[in-house]
């Protein structure tokens, strides 16, 4: 059920053909070497949806839509829901699957609206999506002209939804694979867009994320880069010394202007900042496809400009950046 095949086959005669065998042989012992105990069930999961075909994709709405509602019998539809609920949480969409909502945690639809403007044109871009989740974004660079999506992230539940999705979809231009941006090939230098949304905060060595990134990108490619930050001068970031929104693995959270000077220095050229946005209860809740706890419950709650730990609230910046033609870095002149 969990297999590469058609895009290990795709990557021949592409850009990406280099990464190739690496690719390849990377996935087959992930695969079969994986230590989730929770896998066998995700997949009793996939497995257990029923086979329906359809013609009816939508890329360009802020829910991903697959199907018509009267293109399931009764026994389909209940088929179809329990799969869907036996994957929960559901945390990034939304999804409509043959007229059933899948109303996830994050309405992903809000970020991509502040974060689509200011993109170059995706009109047949080979995209790197790092930090993909379920592959909610992917499909709107799909539906943005994008030739080929290739999410990462480590997240198997996050792997097994987007199979369940593109079970209906039948999309071979997008795919997630269960790896981080450190497992991958170094200096692949081939993706026309690379995304790295929600992943920097997560680093303990946030330059050495950019300077991943940046061998991601063909010259001339562009990262579209957004985190957690906060509201500070040039040189200022917080180091949360316990945990951050009640997550304890948040590393650093600097200014915007230290952000861009990372990327600058991290070598790359025409680095702006296109939005900053605080994130809300309208954008990140509890639903009833994420129960459970949401951002209403990280942030004080007699003040909610501030955390649980007495941090700024989450503000998020979303910077947009060139990998330089020449491939040198700039900050050394050359």
């Amino acid at each position: 059920m969990i297999n590469y095949n058609d895009l290990i086959s795709s990557l021949a005669d592409s850009p990406l053909q280099h990464w190739r065998a690496d690719l390849s042989q990377q996935l087959h012992q992930l695969i079969t070497a994986h230590n989730n105990g929770n896998l066998p069930r995700f997949l009793a999961h996939l497995d257990a949806l029923p086979d329906v075909q359809t013609e009816h994709n939508i890329l360009t709405e802020d829910s991903i839509g697959v199907g018509h509602a009267h293109e399931l019998s009764p026994t389909q539809r209940t088929q179809l829901n329990a799969s869907l609920q036996g994957l929960m949480p559901w945390r990034k969409g939304p999804f409509t699957l043959f007229g059933d909502h899948i109303d996830t945690e994050w309405r992903c639809n809000l970020k991509w609206d502040r974060v689509a403007p200011h993109l170059s044109n995706l009109h047949g871009r080979t995209v790197l999506d790092v930090g993909s989740g379920n592959g909610y974004y992917g499909w709107r660079m799909l539906g943005a002209g994008a030739s080929r999506v290739i999410g990462i992230d480590p997240s198997w539940l996050s792997v097994v939804q987007h199979f369940a999705v593109n079970h209906y979809m039948r999309d071979p231009r997008h795919h997630i694979l269960p790896l981080t941006l450190e497992a991958l090939t170094p200096n692949i230098q081939a993706f026309d867009t690379t995304f790295s949304m929600g992943v920097l905060y997560h680093r303990r060595s946030p330059l050495d994320h950019l300077e991943e990134l940046r061998n991601t990108l063909r010259p001339g490619g562009e990262l579209v880069l957004e985190t957690l930050v906060i509201d500070g001068k040039e040189g200022e970031s917080l180091v949360p010394e316990g945990r951050y929104a009640r997550m304890n693995n948040v590393w650093f959270l600097p200014s915007v202007p230290t952000l861009i000077a990372w990327c600058r220095k991290m070598g790359f050229d025409e680095v702006r900042c296109v939005d900053i946005t605080a994130t809300t209860a309208d954008e990140q809740r509890t639903t009833e496809w994420k129960p459970g706890q949401s951002l209403a419950d990280y942030l004080d709650p007699k003040d909610p400009t501030r955390t649980q730990e007495g941090h700024p609230a989450p503000l998020r910046a979303t910077l947009v950046a060139q990998r330089p033609w020449g491939g040198r870095l700039a900050r050394y002149g050359f």
